[in-house]
């Protein structure tokens, strides 16, 4: 069951626009329910902020080390943002959750999840609605699934079909094997069949390039089908009291499109970051809600440490920026 927050609009003493940025798959630490997710430990940030590439100057300002509980990386004397470490109260862990959490609408149940794979009657079924076989059919991490069945994939055309501990049913395919839109129209009929005891949060297409193992590689023309959020958000009340709302990235896949006036799809964190600061000098009131992605498509799931570090600063290099365009607009 979901129920949603009261949301209400203040028209005095308001902000003119608001960016709302997540980090996806960034976090600070374990909530207490993580071993119910098999999470037991898991903090990002703590994970990471001993390599020696690490930097993380820009969020430590904003007081990214004041936060209670983190206790890797130096405070900061005089943080210049107001800061907090948040518990989510909906049941479950995935992205479809969080993010309708964040605008309002609380999640009593989990979604379902698939740890041993999903129900052969289910495959069956996609199957027979779609014309494709299904191969692997187990939680997997996303790059080394392809590597993993990926030949196979190209040899026979059957698509791989995986899940993850998220409420989430993955299938990826060779651009060359299934053309990216034909791909879309697959997890389109597959999204029609995910409902009821079935109905995971998101359905996801993965396509990738490359002739072997040892070069596939995901290209970022990724695109989830979410399930619409049952009830209203904050989204749906700042478009009903003539405000603009903004996604950008997946934003829109993750409500389904509901309550989000423009839509702007970006390839990364790279991109992203360079949308928001060009939306930053254009004159609107509302929300610019943003997702930046590399942190769990290609680093978080498959917790690399290596490689996460690096792209923390290429993300955030635009916040001082940032807050000097934003600095100008309340009123």
């Amino acid at each position: 069951m979901n129920s949603p927050l009261p949301l209400t609009i203040q028209e005095k003493h308001h902000a003119k626009r608001v960016f709302l940025i997540v980090l996806d798959s960034f976090g600070v630490g374990a909530e207490p329910d993580a071993p119910l997710f098999g999470d037991v430990g898991t903090n990002t940030l703590g994970a990471i902020a001993g390599h020696p590439n690490f930097r993380g100057d820009n969020l430590a300002r904003l007081g990214m080390f004041n936060l209670d509980g983190v206790t890797c990386g130096t405070p900061a004397a005089a943080p210049i943002g107001s800061y907090a470490r948040l518990r989510e109260a909906s049941a479950g862990k995935d992205t479809t959750i969080g993010h309708w959490e964040i605008a309002g609408l609380l999640s009593a149940e989990p979604l379902p999840t698939f740890p041993d794979g999903f129900p052969q009657e289910l495959l069956d079924a996609f199957t027979a609605k779609t014309g494709y076989k299904v191969l692997c059919n187990k939680p997997y991490s996303g790059t080394d699934v392809i590597r993993d069945y990926g030949e196979e994939h190209m040899k026979t055309g059957a698509l791989i079909v995986y899940t993850s501990a998220d409420s989430v049913f993955q299938i990826a395919a060779n651009e060359a094997i299934v053309p990216v839109e034909k791909l879309y129209e697959i997890c389109a009929q597959a999204r029609e069949l995910l409902t009821g005891k079935y109905g995971v949060g998101r359905v996801i297409a993965r396509p990738f390039v490359g002739d072997c193992a040892a070069n596939f590689t995901r290209t970022p023309r990724r695109h989830d089908y979410s399930l619409v959020p049952p009830h209203d958000t904050m989204l749906d009340a700042i478009l009903a009291a003539g405000k603009q709302t903004i996604g950008v990235g997946k934003i829109h896949d993750i409500f389904a499109g509901k309550g989000i006036g423009e839509t702007i799809r970006t390839s990364g964190n790279t991109e992203g970051l360079q949308v928001t600061l060009e939306l930053a000098d254009r004159d609107f009131e509302g929300l610019a809600f943003v997702n930046l992605v590399d942190f769990d498509m290609l680093y978080g799931h498959r917790r690399d440490i290596a490689a996460t570090p690096p792209l923390l600063p290429s993300s955030t290099t635009g916040c001082p920026a940032l807050w000097q365009k934003c600095a100008r607009v309340t009123s």
